[in-house]
């Protein structure tokens, strides 16, 4: 079986673009890789996807928005991600699980065993080997995404979590850290305001500890 690397924080941290640069370094490595991202990432996920991240598209109340997400999830799973794990690729995924708990939960104040719950019977029994977390102050990380989105480089309107009160945004920063200090096993927490370069080579020192481990 493959790794399955998982990438998360909040809006503006920088995962997407280090998502990009992981892949490039396990190209170089020469390691089968496969780079994928929820929601979106199935011809359900697409759909799903416009539905949740366009703030023209549909009001969603918390547990509507959940069952989107979860769906995306399920799908994604089982037609995506574990194929390519059972043919020993390594899978960088760009959300999982955890962003679930972080949102959904923490920041839209739904029970957190409950998401927890939910996401088992979308995920199954598959978990990340490892999650890195992008973690810098929430006053950064909107400026960095509404700046993205106002130079074009992200799919205008798919900007509905952006425009979240900065209150939503600090819940799920919460959410995210409270998650990486009870699995610190799993969770690899890394300063989101540094340089990418810089960023870049704690994500690459982690992931040749971990392909090492996993050779052996």
């Amino acid at each position: 079986m493959g790794l399955f690397i998982t990438f998360e924080g909040i809006e503006g941290c920088g995962k997407t673009t280090q998502v990009g640069l992981a892949a490039e370094f396990l190209d170089s490595e020469g390691i089968s890789h496969l780079v994928t991202e929820e929601p979106g990432a199935t011809p359900l996920g697409a759909h799903i996807r416009k539905l949740l991240l366009n703030r023209n598209s549909f009001s969603l109340n918390p547990e509507a928005e959940l069952f989107l997400f979860l769906a995306d999830r399920a799908q994604h799973v089982r037609d995506v991600v574990l194929p390519a794990l059972a043919e020993g690729k390594t899978v960088l995924c760009d959300r999982f699980s955890d962003a679930s708990i972080a949102y959904q939960g923490f920041g839209r104040g739904l029970e957190v065993d409950t998401v927890r719950m939910l996401d088992r019977v979308a995920a199954g029994t598959l978990r990340p080997d490892r999650t890195f977390l992008f973690d810098l102050p929430v006053e950064t990380s909107i400026e960095r995404a509404m700046r993205r989105i106002g130079s074009g480089q992200s799919v205008s309107p798919e900007d509905r979590f952006e425009r979240e009160e900065i209150a939503f945004h600090r819940r799920v920063r919460k959410g995210y850290l409270d998650l990486a200090r009870k699995e610190p096993d799993r969770f690899v927490i890394v300063d989101g305001t540094g340089e990418i370069a810089a960023v870049q080579g704690r994500v690459r020192t982690e992931l040749i500890g971990l392909l090492r481990k996993n050779r052996k």
